[in-house]
């Protein structure tokens, strides 16, 4: 049987998305992961089954602190890298959903009119001088047949692209929850530095008090009065510039947030270990590091890359574009869809590249950025690795410093203790318990910065390993 020619042309549309199938990209391999099997200090083995088991919960379940998770929602919602995140996403999507379009034909329903009139002498005998021609009808505009399956690579190539996106802004998630508790644990820190100071310049105000009445009855010399001037003279500084980082801190703060700091948030947590989760994976294996969506998202890098090689090899071979248009024309309008007025137009379209070193030259260019997208994918990894390497070193060291830090802590206190009596009974000079004092001092400071640094390496440890596995907003849900 013999097909009518409009019916020919969707056949060959058919026959054509059909043909698209076709793909000149290169078979997609995963690069081995250029890492050990297992972090350092864990183990040289470990159970399949345990890269599930070492998952960590999402972050409303990894920090404990009411505060620090309402300041994590409004920096969510808020803060403005987020937001841009968000819409790069959008455009992305857009993007993928403009190139996906060029798979299929475009079709139309449109009219025109044309009214000529045409000079006694180029007319034909007995024809009128004014001539009408009215056409309606369904077009489809140059729709090119994929046979080689270029326009498809290209669609590929947006998709890939789109979730490479899509998990940049996952990263962006993450980074921006991780540093919302780094900011809140500064300002903390502050906080706790600023309260030491305050109780060491009052201390050291009641001993300037007693040495002074002790000189002015002359028991003490003026070197001792010096000496405990100048400790108190010591905090006064010291306090101005905590004063000072804790404005910056707060200032830091806003600006992840976003927005001014609410007066109405719950109470802070004591500063200390409760502040997160105590329990941290053991046993970690490397490969829980393809969970990262920084990973993820170069990995689908190098996917667009891939098929853009296909786009590139097919651009070798000819392009066939046809354009058509099935309706009605008539030289009057108000016959123009009568039966007899059927019309149908068919315009095929070859183009085939002889001479043209771009087409060669786009083969070796994306050949060029494919091998970028896999060492880039190659360097994620192992920063990553490194990371986690890192935070994990801290984990198994940072409390036994701490320990070590409590213990002389302890005895700095007992040390400042026995040098006052001491002094007081007439032993010892001043300068034994200004030394004892500016040894506490030092300690207890050191003790408040090392205890924020651990809970920072966890927190770090948490971003390192991809923020957990629960579920991450929707690009929606963090719009509204």
């Amino acid at each position: 049987m013999r097909l009518p020619n409009p019916a020919r042309l969707l056949v060959l549309s058919s026959l054509a998305l059909a043909l698209s199938a076709c793909s000149l990209a290169p078979t997609y391999e995963r690069p081995s992961a250029p890492v050990p099997a297992a972090f350092p200090g864990q183990g040289a083995q470990v159970e399949p089954a345990s890269t599930d088991m070492a998952a960590l919960p999402d972050w409303q379940s990894f920090f404990l602190d009411a505060r620090l998770k309402a300041l994590i929602e409004l920096a969510l919602a808020n803060n403005r890298d987020m937001r841009i995140a968000v819409q790069r996403v959008q455009e992305a999507r857009a993007q993928y959903g403009i190139a996906q379009s060029d798979q299929w034909p475009t079709l139309g329903v449109g009219g025109t009119g044309q009214i000529t009139r045409s000079p006694e002498n180029i007319r034909q005998s007995n024809s009128s001088s004014v001539s009408r021609v009215y056409q309606a009808g369904l077009g489809m505009t140059s729709f090119e047949l994929d046979f080689f399956g270029r326009v498809r690579n290209l669609s590929e190539a947006a998709y890939e692209q789109y979730l490479a996106t899509d998990e940049a802004q996952r990263t962006v998630h993450i980074n921006l929850v991780a540093q919302t508790a780094e900011a809140y644990f500064q300002l903390r820190t502050a906080q706790a530095l600023h309260e030491l100071i305050t109780k060491t310049l009052r201390a050291r105000t009641s001993t300037l008090d007693l040495v002074q009445a002790q000189f002015d009855v002359g028991v003490v010399s003026e070197l001792d009065l010096m000496q405990a001037r100048s400790l108190l003279d010591t905090a006064r500084a010291d306090l101005a510039a905590v004063e000072r980082r804790q404005a910056q801190a707060g200032n830091a703060l806003q600006l992840i947030l976003g927005m001014l700091v609410p007066e109405d948030l719950p109470p802070g947590a004591e500063f200390g270990r409760n502040q997160l989760l105590a329990a941290i994976p053991v046993g970690l294996p490397s490969d829980l590091l393809e969970r990262r969506p920084d990973i993820i998202g170069a990995e689908h890098a190098l996917k667009a890359a891939n098929a853009q090689i296909g786009a590139a090899r097919a651009a070798f071979f000819p392009r066939i574009s046809i354009t058509g248009l099935l309706g009605f024309a008539s030289p009057e309008l108000g016959a123009l869809f009568g039966s007899s007025h059927r019309y149908w137009q068919f315009s095929p379209q070859i183009q085939m590249p002889l001479f043209s070193g771009g087409v060669s030259g786009n083969l070796d260019l994306a050949k060029a950025r494919q091998h970028i997208a896999v060492s880039t994918y190659e360097k994620a990894i192992q920063t990553a690795f490194r990371e986690v390497a890192d935070t994990l070193a801290g984990e198994a060291t940072y409390s036994r410093e701490l320990d070590a830090m409590r213990a002389t802590e302890a005895s700095a206190l007992k040390i400042l203790e026995l040098s006052k009596v001491r002094y007081e009974t007439g032993v010892d000079s001043f300068l034994q318990v200004q030394t004892a004092e500016v040894n506490l001092y030092g300690v207890q400071n050191t003790f408040i910065q090392l205890g924020a640094q651990a809970l920072t390496n966890r927190v770090e440890l948490y971003k390192a390993l991809g923020g957990g596995w629960g579920t991450v907003p929707s690009t929606s849900e963090v719009q509204g």
